[in-house]
Formats: C-alpha cells, sequence, structure tokens
C-alpha cells in the first residue's frame, strides 16, 4: 500500500539527482519561485533504493524560456505563448486548482518536493469549485444572463398577415364570380321592335318594366301575396331610365301606365295594352314612338319573384308614407320607416287603392323599393356573408328577364340608377301630365303635357345634362 512513504522516494530521487548534477558538471537552474512548477506522480518519498522508473517517476516540468548556447540560434522568448483551448469558467478554475492549489504544499520554495505526503486536489475546494463564489462567474467577470424565453407569437402573427392579401384576392374574386355565375342563369326576352327606329343618341337609354307575371307563383304563392288568379303578363310600371355620355346624374322618367297614346298597328289604347298585345317587341316599338328616343336595353322585373329577394336580404327598409290599409293588396301598413319583409314589400308596391295618388303614386313606390333593394344588397351584412350574398344574386337572376342585346353592364346601369334614386345622385321624374281623369274609349286615362313632355324628352335625346327636375315632372297634373 502506497501511502507516507511517497513523500520518502520522491527526496531521495531528487537528491540522486542532485548527486549526478555535480558529478557531470551540469550547474543547477536558479529557481524562479513558482516558474517552476513540480507535477506529482506515481512513487513513495519514503521508500530507498534507486530512482523509479516507468510509472513510478516524477518529472519536474521547467515553464521557464530556455537559453540557447550557440550564438548562431535565433533568440526566443523567455516565455513562448502556446496555443490553448478555451474551456468553460468551472472546468478552467478545477483545472487551475489541481495543477497549483495543492502541489505548493509539497515542494519548498526552490521547487523540490519536501518530505511528506503530496496530497491530490479537491475541486470544492480550489478556485473554481462549488465553495468558491468565483465560480459562479464566467471567464471575464460579467455574470451571465439568463436566457430569454422564446415568443412564438410575432412568429405566428406574421404567419397571418401573410395570408390576408390571399383572404382578400379569394373574396374579391367570389364578390365577381358570383353576379357573373347568376347573369348566366337569366332569362332572355325578345325585345327588338319592327319598323322603322329613332336614331342613335350620346346617352343610353333603357326600359324598366315592372311586371305582375303570376306564371311561376303557386295557388298557395298567389294567396299568401294577393296577386290574383289572372293569367298572362301585365305592367306594374313602365320607367325610361337615363345615363348620360359624358357623367352626371342619371334619370329615371315614370310613364304611368294608363298614359293614353297611339300604339303601332292597333289604335291608341292605354301603354300597358301594348304589353298585353305584342309584349316587349311592341311596348319598346311604341314607346320609341312617342319619346324619338332609341332604346339600347330591356330589363323586365317580375315583383312577384322579388318577394323571394327580400327574403333573401333579410328584409328592406322602408319608410311607408300614410298608413295603408288595402285588402286586396293584403297589406296593413302604418306609417314610418321600418323592416318589410317579402309578403309586405310586394304589397306596399302593387297598392293603388290605398294611395291616393293612384298610378302615380305606385310608381314613387316602386322606385323607392327598387333602391331600397339596392341598398339593402350593398351592406356589409349582404357582401361579407356569402351564404346570403350568393342567395341574393341568384335569386334576383331568377326574377328578372333580359332583351337579347342586353348586356351585363347595362343591367348595372340600371340597378345603379336605382340605388342612386334614394340618395340624390339620380333624378327620379314623372312624364309632365296634363289630366289622370282623361276620358277615353279605354276608359278613365291618363293624358300627357304635350309641350313639357317633348321639351323633356328632347333634353334627354341630346344628351343635356339635367341637375333639377324640369318643370311638371313632379306628378302633379298641369290641369290641377
Amino acid at each position: 500500500m502506497r501511502g507516507v512513504g511517497d513523500g520518502a522516494a520522491s527526496a531521495r530521487r531528487f537528491a540522486s539527482r542532485g548527486i549526478a548534477r555535480s558529478l557531470w558538471g551540469v550547474p543547477d537552474r536558479p529557481s524562479r519561485g513558482d516558474d517552476a512548477r513540480p507535477i506529482p506522480q506515481r512513487g513513495r518519498p519514503d521508500e530507498a533504493g534507486p530512482a523509479p522508473e516507468g510509472e513510478d517517476a516524477v518529472y519536474t516540468v521547467d515553464t521557464r524560456g530556455r537559453r540557447r548556447t550557440s550564438s548562431s540560434a535565433p533568440t526566443r522568448n523567455r516565455r513562448q505563448e502556446r496555443p490553448t483551448r478555451r474551456l468553460p469558467a468551472r472546468d478552467a478554475a478545477g483545472l487551475a486548482a489541481a495543477e497549483w492549489g495543492r502541489a505548493d504544499r509539497g515542494r519548498t520554495d526552490g521547487g523540490r518536493v519536501e518530505r511528506g505526503r503530496v496530497e491530490r486536489p479537491r475541486a470544492d475546494r480550489g478556485p473554481g469549485g462549488p465553495g468558491d463564489p468565483r465560480a459562479a462567474r464566467p471567464v471575464g467577470g460579467r455574470p451571465e444572463r439568463p436566457a430569454r424565453p422564446v415568443d412564438d407569437a410575432p412568429r405566428r402573427r406574421r404567419r397571418w398577415w401573410r395570408l390576408v392579401p390571399v383572404v382578400l384576392l379569394a373574396w374579391l374574386a367570389f364578390l365577381v364570380f358570383s353576379p357573373f355565375h347568376a347573369w348566366s342563369t337569366v332569362s332572355r326576352v325578345d325585345d327588338a321592335p319592327s319598323g322603322e327606329r329613332p336614331a342613335e343618341t350620346p346617352g343610353s337609354t333603357y326600359l324598366l318594366v315592372g311586371s305582375d307575371a303570376r306564371d311561376d307563383l303557386t295557388p298557395e304563392q298567389r294567396r299568401e301575396l294577393g296577386t290574383g288568379t289572372a293569367e298572362g303578363r301585365r305592367t306594374d310600371s313602365i320607367m325610361l331610365v337615363h345615363k348620360p355620355a359624358g357623367g352626371g346624374k342619371s334619370v329615371i322618367v315614370s310613364i304611368p301606365r294608363d298614359s293614353y297614346m297611339p300604339i303601332p298597328g292597333h289604335n291608341s289604347n292605354k301603354v300597358n295594352a301594348a304589353f298585353s298585345i305584342g309584349g316587349p317587341q311592341l311596348l319598346v316599338q311604341t314607346l320609341e314612338q312617342v319619346t324619338g328616343l332609341r332604346i339600347d336595353g330591356y330589363l323586365e322585373i317580375g315583383f312577384g319573384g322579388f318577394a323571394d329577394v327580400v327574403n333573401s336580404l333579410g328584409g328592406v327598409d322602408i319608410c311607408v308614407p300614410f298608413d295603408m290599409d288595402d285588402p286586396k293588396a293584403h297589406i296593413d301598413l302604418k306609417k314610418g320607416c321600418q323592416v318589410l319583409d317579402g309578403k309586405n314589400a310586394l304589397g306596399f308596391v302593387r297598392a293603388r287603392y290605398s294611395d291616393p295618388r293612384g298610378d302615380i303614386g305606385r310608381a314613387d313606390r316602386q322606385r323607392q323599393f327598387l333602391g331600397a333593394i339596392m341598398k339593402g344588397a350593398a351592406t356589409p351584412s349582404t357582401v361579407l356573408n356569402p351564404f346570403r350574398y350568393w342567395a341574393f344574386t341568384h335569386t334576383a337572376a331568377g326574377a328578372v328577364g333580359v332583351g337579347q342585346e342586353t348586356g351585363m353592364r347595362d343591367a348595372a346601369n340600371i340597378l345603379l340608377a336605382m340605388r342612386g334614386a334614394g340618395n340624390g345622385s339620380t333624378l327620379s321624374l314623372t312624364v309632365p301630365i296634363q289630366s289622370t281623369n282623361y276620358q277615353t274609349a279605354a276608359g278613365s286615362s291618363v293624358k300627357w303635357d304635350t309641350e313639357r313632355a317633348k321639351a323633356l324628352f328632347t333634353m334627354l335625346r341630346e344628351d343635356q345634362p339635367l341637375e333639377a327636375p324640369p318643370a311638371g315632372t313632379d306628378g302633379k297634373p298641369s290641369e290641377g
């Protein structure tokens, strides 16, 4: 067992090495204190005999710079820097303790090992050990900052922001696709008139017809909506929509359906008779002949189907001008602004006997109704709801018919003009009237004020801008 005798064996080896130096004439190296560091190895200093070899040998490592005896050799620094590998603070301190801390107890100032036991260093006593407060500090004296927790929220927000343009583009594509798809399902009607037609005009003029067709309604729907049982199609409203070529306000001119006028190929009659006799073709031909305006597009609205359009929007906001109790229209409405469902909205636009202005008042209410429809279609509750938006566009497409040469742009001009009637961007007029009780062979009819009507249609034909309603276009008869 190796124990205390290790110090004696080491002392004998150092002593024998000193005798050898003196016999061979090698001078002892001057001691520089800590520059010559003995590194103890295995061996027992208290054992007698020759210096051990192999594993029991003890070597002293001199870290001082050596001086060469040859004058031709290049001079080197006394202490030559050697590349080292950087270690963590705790490991570096522990190695320093192992090399310096405990080895100093086993040697003298001259660099020779004292007689006795050389203890191995303990990491918990030397610099850098658990007991040393300096071990908690990194090299350089700066305390380590705790690592900040990684927050993934900004990264997730960035990912969401990248999706916003994609979602907007997809939504815009849907807003455009839905009307185009609905337009492909619209029914076409033959509106091309026969005979000679007026010349082209700078602006565009369209004919908008409100029909009370009941062919698509079931008997239950007819009873619920109060549309009656008459077959065929009749005009509930007739409007001319003019859009100026140079911009400006669009103009809507309502033509009472009882207006008395000559019908090409037939005797003079009420204008709605032209629609009953010859359909859209004869109606277009009659109005072109009377007004001198060339009609560029035709749009027919079946008010019976518009009950479903109103329900697809969740109702429309209507300001009822007076109390309306009309059993034939199946309505009982109080004066004031309110939300009407499909049944009450249809009764509102069809009621005639409860309105003291008769057909003139009904034409005004129909313009008001169509404007409310277009306003409701543009609200966020419709545009931002894909199901409601899709239902509205396709239900409305099923309730209208367009002429053979009428394009989607023409239909959009008509509907936008109807929307503008509620906010003042469109002029809503009534053809100048002389009398609403003009007695004819067809019964009580509406007679136009010929001079004022001619002046109005001349301004539209020449595309003159209208900023205010001309005289006599308020729907009041000039005869009082």
